[in-house]
């Protein structure tokens, strides 16, 4: 028998769902959903993140000057995590902003 059982989205009494990453639940039209799973939602944060991995991968085999701008902005973006600049109180709010719309 080859029957493909049903796949179980586990939702909340109001039809929320739980983000497969971090766990955040929100409503599913403001997820991300993966192709042929169903069950799988991203939040958007999360979809970011993955978005800058996957990124980060084709990057790497890529030698031209676009690549290797994003790869030192990456470097530079980890520099500033690792001091915890991010969190500073006077420039940390302006960082995180630029984060966004940076590589």
């Amino acid at each position: 028998m080859s029957a493909e059982p049903g796949i179980a989205v586990e939702r909340h009494e109001d039809g929320r769902v739980h983000c497969w990453c971090c766990g955040t639940v929100d409503a599913p039209a403001r997820m991300v959903h993966l192709g042929n799973h169903p069950e799988v939602h991203l939040c958007l944060g999360c979809a970011h993140f993955v978005h800058q991995q996957a990124w980060e991968i084709e990057d790497g085999a890529k030698r031209g000057p676009s690549a290797v701008v994003r790869d030192r902005f990456r470097n530079l973006r980890a520099a500033v995590i690792r001091r915890g600049w991010h969190r500073n109180r006077f420039i940390g709010d302006k960082l995180r902003w630029l984060g966004k719309y940076l590589p």
